[in-house]
């Protein structure tokens, strides 16, 4: 069995969209767990229609390490609450080319609705850089398929990390495990962040994080102002 496990604050537009999708899907065996960082919408009301467990979260590598606790699939599956699967088989083809390269964690592409080829263009030049230096520096955003007993042999997330916690949980899983970005699926995320800061911005935070993380080591404090709480949908940054 699969836990599907899904940190929250204040997702009540984002999350029955990643809920319906999950729902839709071919393969059924799985749980839902919401690790809710006391939202103060209808986030936890619209968990318990879909008959997730909720549990207390905070921020995401505390919320995530929460969720996996009550966890009781032998695969733990982390997605960000703003995710989409694409289509009924995104479960069913993610199982089945994990079995066959005998994977113990993997991630996966993902792509934007585009808005114009700026966007486009952005998207892939990550997807690109993910899978060329997935040998050497394992990186998995925001989905993450891990063994659970592999999750608990590293040791959880490290919740002392700020940012790129999933970087660093990422790169930790492989040196004990097998890791390869999976190639026959990928998720939807929401371009709220791109519509609220921009496309230019959105890179410049992913890859100085990059530099920061091989450079300087984990970011544990805010350096780069970001926040767990994702901006309203189309609400512009001011």
């Amino acid at each position: 069995m699969i836990s599907i496990i899904i940190p929250t604050l204040n997702e009540e537009e984002y999350l029955p969209i990643l809920l319906n999708s999950i729902k839709k899907q071919t393969y059924k065996n799985y749980e839902i767990i919401v690790a809710d960082a006391d939202s103060k919408d209808r986030t936890r009301e619209i968990a318990k229609k879909y008959g997730c467990i909720i549990v207390p979260g905070g921020h995401p590598g505390k919320a995530r390490n929460e969720g996996a606790k009550v966890a009781t699939g032998d695969l733990l599956l982390f997605m960000d609450s703003d995710n989409e699967m694409p289509d009924k088989h995104f479960l069913s083809n993610f199982l089945k080319e994990f079995k066959e390269r005998n994977l113990d964690v993997a991630g996966c592409a993902f792509k934007i609705r585009a808005k114009n080829l700026l966007e486009k263009i952005g998207s892939n030049l990550y997807n690109g850089y993910i899978r060329s230096v997935q040998k050497i520096f394992p990186r998995a955003l925001n989905v993450i398929l891990i063994k659970k007993q592999l999750h608990k042999k590293i040791g959880r997330f490290d919740e002392s990390i700020f940012l790129g916690e999933d970087f660093v949980y990422t790169k930790q899983a492989a040196k004990k495990g097998k890791f390869a970005i999976i190639s026959s699926v990928f998720f939807y995320v929401d371009q709220r962040r791109v519509e609220s800061d921009g496309i230019l911005r959105t890179l410049f935070l992913f890859f100085t994080t990059e530099l920061h993380m091989m450079i300087l080591g984990p970011i544990r404090t805010n350096v780069f102002k970001y926040k767990f709480e994702h901006p309203p949908k189309n609400k512009k940054k001011t």
